[in-house]
């Protein structure tokens, strides 16, 4: 399974962290992490405060937030690899895998039992298949040998061992059958438990306890308590790296993810469109009429079979509308097959056995009460109906989370197949929606993601919600005669923007919100009756033409291209991109030197430690005790200068070097360390992950220096061709950013491409915040014909290259006489990094603005506090 970008960064983070660890100690380095500006702006409003393990003050405790559906589980398992190799330094370490319920321990143990699991090919794939997996209540099978030759991976709950009182736990007691593994250990050993006659205890947590596992927990907001502290001293953790979606205040929160970054890699389905009913009927109906339309939008979307399922969430016993009631509501009133109903509850468990994914499969309703079965998870749900009020229910925001996930983690064709949706007994609309975004919060979204992604299904409705400043939009309403059939047809052909509703005196209403851009009006007049579309045709006319002063450019279906940069390499025209530049360049490992000065990495053996000088920094690691003797692969027999290079290979391959070509360099490498340096083969081999740290540094620092070599010659040598391509370009349209949450701010911007209700929010937080103002000026400015924000990493966005990356101009703008805008703002208190930065993209936006031969500007705006006329100053003097 190929990991999402948020996935991958949230693993960069706890990379990052782990290796300062290593240099600075578990504190300082989360200190140093969580101050960098990325990482500061991920974890706003939530206390950056580090706060160790009592007796443990030297183990990194760190904890990762993905909200739900965003792959906790896949993230974990590919977690183990990097804190191998950035902190715990042996090639097969012992993992301790925490869940917080025995059903979802049976489940992940399961999973990662399974060859073709994407958790256990995470493992497989990072430990070239040498794994174990152990449930915890058969401890007794791992032998010495699985330790010494196998990644271990021991799957049970907190619960397990979270007592105050030991005796009768299994984990805690002597058992002979563990005796193997204590069989070297000096009786003085420190730290561990030991029997009435003051031996060593033959126990599972002793076994912990001496060679120190890494600690993956799952759900980590519900374990702080001061018991499970006490855990962690007794199994006594090299690392405890934590998930969860809502994190508490003793979590030391690393990294954050949010709700949109996993709708942007198409993960869930959002927004929620909300609905209420009056009665708890009203819903049901209303629920059952939803999947039957998204029956129909399935059935035309040919990108992977869907059918749409319900989740009901009935009362408990006692209550109005029990299980029973509902079931047989369903059959009885709604006409629904008793086969397409199944019941999951504690008693009924209807859908044990049965693949939801499956064609032939009939069930198209599932009944439930409280929580479903713990891991149940099929992405074909699609509606969440209660029957009882979800603010007082503990299980409304787990079965909320059920209907979320998008099926194939892909988006879809039919749009009404990328939302998912809600239908609640409310008597106020704003109740509903209100008690909606509280289970969302509960779910681990960000208070304002959860109002930006609630949308109401009848339209207007979401104007008022949650206190936004109501944006009226133009109305047209028309009044046809259509049969209820041919009604139905022309609701389906715009849903967005089209209410057509069928009344009790046989005449059809038709309502459009806002405005119909020409291929809508075409499909909706192709679904109406031939002898109703000239006077419906009409009407759009004169809607339109009442309205053309507020209808934004891309709402009448205009689109405008910024051309690409491009750069002749060996007389092929070719994207400006490093990536693309560095396939056309040549380039060898050999032509750099294979060596490590003292002053990069050295090494001082001591009685009990190894000191290592890497770039100044002092790292400690203790030597080799009889417990890590147990755990090394590599005996000392076998310890040569092929192994070491051998291993080196395996940890530092990249797929631009071939095979061939880093093994000679490494080999070039060790013999300079043993034979010109000599420092001792057995003390590398005790510092290989860190010498393979420093080395891949070093060959990543070497391919970066060829990318900036290549990146200036091609763009700003003397013999550079560069070029721009409007056939290459980035074209703007409407919708291209739709779900980016939009701006809430009170300011009416008049020339915005995508209209004023659909301009992307600014990165600010704050109320006119710098981009804000920057924003104001474009959109005050007399030569703009109109202009949209440049979302950051979007895969529409304009972008122009680095010599590191691409970086993505806040604004582009239309100008009155066509030719094209590009603004780039940045504050003047910018550290010097951030300065070298702003440099090299001023060089390449002048560069592309050369290239383009008068056809578009580019500016680098900067603004003084208190002080925007700045902005229009630079861009009047660019505009000249």
């Amino acid at each position: 399974m190929k990991l999402k970008d948020y996935q991958h960064a949230s693993l960069d983070t706890l990379k990052a962290y782990l290796e300062e660890a290593r240099i600075i100690g578990p504190g300082e380095a989360y200190k140093k992490i969580t101050e960098k500006p990325e990482v500061a702006a991920r974890l706003r409003g939530y206390p950056a405060k580090y706060t160790p393990v009592k007796t443990l003050p030297n183990t990194p405790y760190v904890c990762l937030r993905l909200p739900t559906g965003g792959g906790k589980t896949i993230l974990a398992a590919h977690s183990i690899a990097v804190a191998t190799d950035a902190w715990v330094e042996k090639d097969f370490p012992l993992v301790l895998w925490l869940v917080p319920t025995n059903t979802i321990r049976s489940q992940t143990a399961e999973a990662l039992k399974n060859p073709r699991h994407p958790y256990r090919k995470a493992l497989d794939e990072a430990f070239g298949g040498r794994v174990r997996i152990f449930d915890i209540g058969d401890f007794t099978q791992i032998k010495p040998h699985d330790l010494r030759s196998n990644l271990c991976v021991v799957v049970g709950t907190i619960q397990t061992l979270r007592v105050t009182n030991t005796d009768g736990r299994k984990v805690y007691a002597h058992n002979e059958e563990m005796e193997p593994h204590f069989s070297a250990i000096p009786p003085q050993a420190p730290g561990l438990e030991r029997t009435e006659k003051a031996n060593i205890k033959f126990s599972f947590a002793n076994l912990m306890h001496l060679h120190q596992p890494l600690v993956i927990m799952d759900e980590a907001h519900k374990a702080g308590s001061k018991l499970s502290q006490e855990v962690y001293e007794r199994i006594n953790p090299t690392a405890l790296i934590e998930f969860t979606a809502t994190p508490k205040g003793f979590n030391n929160l690393l990294h954050s993810v949010t709700a949109q970054e996993l709708k942007d890699e198409e993960m869930i389905k959002m927004p929620v469109v909300l609905d209420e009913a009056e009665t708890w009927q009203g819903a049901v109906n209303s629920a059952i009429l939803k999947r039957a339309e998204l029956q129909e939008h399935a059935e035309r979307d040919r990108d992977g079979y869907i059918r749409p399922i319900v989740l009901f969430q009935a009362q408990k016993k006692g209550e109005e509308v029990t299980v029973e009631v509902l079931k047989q509501h369903l059959i009885d009133n709604e006409n629904i097959d008793s086969n397409k109903i199944a019941v999951a509850t504690g008693a009924q468990r209807e859908l044990d056995g049965i693949n939801l994914f499956k064609p032939d499969c009939p069930i198209e309703y599932v009944i439930t009460i409280e929580a479903l079965k713990e891991g149940w998870d099929c992405s074909f749900a699609y509606i969440f109906c209660s029957v009882a009020n979800i603010r007082s229910s503990t299980d409304a925001e787990q079965l909320l989370g059920r209907v979320l996930r998008m099926p194939y983690a892909q988006k879809r064709k039919e749009k009404a197949l990328n939302k998912s949706y809600a239908k609640l007994v409310s008597k106020h609309f704003s109740e509903a929606a209100h008690s909606l975004r509280d289970k969302l919060v509960d779910m681990g979204f960000e208070e304002n993601e959860a109002e930006d992604n609630i949308e109401a299904e009848q339209l207007g409705l979401d104007d008022g919600l949650f206190g936004r400043q109501p944006r009226p939009r133009p109305t047209m309403k028309v009044e046809i005669q259509a049969s209820q059939e041919e009604a139905s047809k022309m609701n389906a052909a715009v849903p967005s923007k089209v209410q057509v509703t069928y009344d009790e005196n046989g005449k059809t209403h038709v309502e459009v919100k806002g405005f119909l851009k020409p291929q809508e009006a075409d499909k909706l007049i192709s679904y109406t009756p031939e002898s109703l579309k000239p006077k419906l045709q009409q009407s759009i006319n004169e809607h339109h033409a009442k309205y053309q002063h507020e209808i934004p450019p891309s709402q009448k279906g205009e689109t405008f291209t910024l051309p690409r940069l491009m750069a002749y390499v060996q007389g092929e025209l070719v994207f400006g991109d490093p990536d693309i530049l560095m396939e056309q360049h040549e380039w060898s490992l050999a032509d750099h030197p294979a060596r490590l000065e003292a002053s990069e990495f050295n090494i001082v053996d001591t009685t009990n430690t190894f000191e290592i000088d890497l770039d100044g920094n002092r790292v400690t690691i203790g030597a080799a005790d009889t417990a890590e003797q147990l755990t090394m692969n590599v005996e000392v027999d076998d310890w040569t200068p092929t192994s070491l290079v051998q291993w080196l290979d395996r940890k530092i391959r990249t797929p631009w070097l071939s095979q061939a070509e880093l093994l000679a360099w490494l080999g070039d490498v060790v013999t300079y360390l043993t034979r010109d340096r000599e420092l001792s083969l057995s003390q590398l081999m005790r510092c290989k992950f860190i010498l393979a740290r420093k080395l891949s540094e070093k060959i990543h620092g070497f391919r970066q220096a060829e990318r900036e070599k290549v990146f200036q010659e091609s763009l700003f040598g003397s013999e550079a061709r560069v070029e721009v391509s409007f056939d290459h370009g980035f074209t703007f349209f409407d919708e291209m950013y739709d779900g980016v949450p939009k701006y809430r701010g009170s300011y009416r911007f008049k020339k915005h491409f995508m209209g004023p209700d659909d301009v992307p929010a600014f990165d600010s937080k704050k109320v006119n915040g710098e981009e804000e103002q920057c924003a104001f000026m474009i959109d005050s400015h007399p030569r703009v014909k109109y202009w949209t924000r440049n979302v950051s990493r979007h895969p529409n966005s304009f972008s122009l290259p680095t010599s590191t990356d691409r970086f993505y101009p806040d604004f582009v703008a239309v100008l009155n006489d066509d030719r094209f805008l590009v603004v780039e703002y940045k504050g003047k208190d910018r550290t010097p990094e951030e300065s070298r930065d702003s440099r090299e993209k001023n060089l390449i936006g002048k560069q592309w603005e050369k290239a383009s031969d008068g056809k578009a500007v580019f500016v680098m705006a900067t603004i003084e506090k208190g002080n925007p006329q700045e902005i229009r100053i630079v861009i009047d003097s660019a505009l000249r």
